[in-house]
């Protein structure tokens, strides 16, 4: 993560030269590295390697992103295995009626009315299904596991507009999460509108979204901030030459990868 901050008194100090020509300061392990900078500009503007409190957002955002990405995984099967069904709903209501009859006397000897049997009831609704609702039922499963899948990228890549579309979207089905609980309460639906409850409380406070806590223009003070600071934190430390033995190594504080590859390169 080299950076070239459009002072000159800090690129004086995250750069170098070297027998092997230019060199530039990681700012995310501090070690020096041969070549031009991977980037260029104000200092406030410098890349921020995610450690301290950065690298914990990033762990969140990223542990909601797999949780959002697996989400889109199970929504877009279903919506497949839906559309399955649909195809083949009258091959399986002549099966079902078929097999319902021949299967009540074994049923009936180990206790099981299959006549008002719960699972039998909600598969021959499902069967009698209209062909038209279960289509509407395989697009919304697929545009909801679409949306999730694009919630899980965003989040993962810690993009700002990925935060906001996970609030919007999430929030969205708060309500009848709550309304599903208060008709049935179990395990799973519990687990999963605790978790969209933090993860939407989570991201308006920490990443201050719709105006809280000072909102875009604050958050991006703080980012600038911590700019200033990697790349002031980075030109404190000793640069190559600096060298107490006096022998102006090339290489002190060097990456050996990047000094082995620059010498490879030249002929050394």
């Amino acid at each position: 993560m080299t950076y070239a901050p459009a002072e000159t008194d800090l690129a004086a100090r995250l750069q170098a030269a070297t027998s092997l020509g230019e060199a530039w300061r990681c700012l995310r392990c501090g070690d020096w590295v041969l070549g031009a900078p991977a980037a260029s500009g104000p200092a406030d503007r410098a890349p921020v390697p995610p450690r301290g409190r950065a690298l914990r957002q990033l762990t969140i955002l990223r542990l909601l992103a797999v949780e959002r990405i697996v989400r889109a995984v199970v929504l877009i099967s279903a919506s497949y295995g839906v559309y399955r069904f649909a195809s083949a709903q009258r091959a399986l209501r002549d099966t079902f009626a078929t097999w319902l009859p021949a299967a009540q006397p074994l049923a009936g000897r180990f206790g099981v009315d299959l006549d008002h049997s719960w699972f039998v009831r909600e598969a021959g609704k499902a069967l009698h299904a209209r062909g038209g609702v279960l289509s509407l039922v395989a697009v919304g499963l697929l545009v909801y596991g679409l949306l999730e899948g694009v919630e899980g990228v965003g989040l993962w890549l810690a993009k700002r507009w990925g935060e906001y579309l996970t609030v919007v979207a999430t929030a969205m089905f708060i309500p009848y999460e709550v309304y599903e609980l208060i008709h049935t309460v179990t395990p799973t639906k519990i687990v999963a509108f605790l978790i969209n409850v933090v993860a939407v409380v989570y991201l308006i406070v920490a990443k201050r979204l719709f105006g809280v806590r000072g909102g875009q223009a604050a958050y991006e003070r703080s980012l600038e901030g911590e700019s200033l600071l990697e790349v002031r934190r980075a030109g404190e430390e000793a640069r190559p030459g600096d060298d107490p033995r006096g022998d102006g190594g090339r290489d002190v504080g060097m990456s050996e990868v990047g000094a082995g590859r620059a010498e490879r390169a030249t002929g050394g």
